[in-house]
């Protein structure tokens, strides 16, 4: 699979599906959010694998161990690769999780959202918050002693997670924009060969490609990137 994930955040199924014929075969990977998935349902997801296409759901489940666990034994039945659950829903419904996972399926901890900035990490919490950096490691602990497979972080937290968490962990990375492209409503972002030089695997990029005249185009040149950062490694 390619390292960048492309959100289809779209109001149906007929337009995603116009999206991935649009974006061709170098597209190979793509994230379902609350958006298409409240519309579509499962069919999406059929639609996706049938075609040959990796699955990011992104759910980010929250709720008591019970819930997410029966949650997690569905969606392992549908050929997803990917899911997240909330790192703030605490050590037993992440453990929960990822014993009722099955099969392929891979658990993604939410640390921190990248539109979050540190006041409003602080507001959230009800505490100064010295580093947003420690916060993140600290749920990215957290995560890894329940049994999940990674964390969805921002690239300004994959370095420190990388080195000190270890290489096994699985580490996206959304909030990825290149290089004069606009912030939109993210706070902490990166360029997509920032994120690789930091050691994520998957980049979620949604805007700078799914927003472009050409789509296709903008996903062409933002895999080049990657590969030059690859090869800079």
């Amino acid at each position: 699979m390619s390292r960048v994930i492309v959100p289809l955040d779209v109001a149906s199924a007929s337009d995603a599906l116009g999206l991935v014929e649009r974006l061709g075969e170098r597209a190979d990977f793509f994230k379902v959010g609350f958006q298409l998935y409240t519309r579509t349902g499962p069919t999406i997801i059929q639609e996706l694998v049938a075609r040959g296409k990796g699955v990011f759901l992104d759910l980010k489940l929250h709720d008591i161990p019970n819930t997410v666990a029966s949650t997690v034994a569905v969606v392992s039945d549908l050929g997803v690769d990917l899911l997240t659950v909330h790192a703030s829903g605490g050590p037993s419904m992440l453990e929960a999780a990822t014993e009722a996972r099955v099969g392929d399926l891979r658990l993604l901890a939410v640390t921190v959202l990248t539109s979050l900035s540190p006041d409003e990490i602080g507001t959230i919490w009800d505490r100064e918050i010295r580093s947003v950096r420690e916060e993140v490691g600290r749920l990215a602990v957290m995560a890894r002693d329940a049994g999940v497979d990674g964390v969805v972080a921002s690239a300004l937290e994959t370095s420190w997670i990388r080195s000190h968490i270890g290489a096994d962990v699985l580490i996206v990375t959304p909030g990825i924009r290149p290089a004069g492209s606009p912030r939109d409503d993210q706070n902490r972002v990166a360029t997509p060969a920032d994120a690789v030089r930091a050691g994520a695997d998957y980049l979620v990029i949604g805007r700078p490609i799914t927003g472009a005249d050409d789509p296709a185009a903008a996903l062409a040149s933002i895999l080049a990137e990657i590969e030059e950062a690859e090869r800079e490694a």
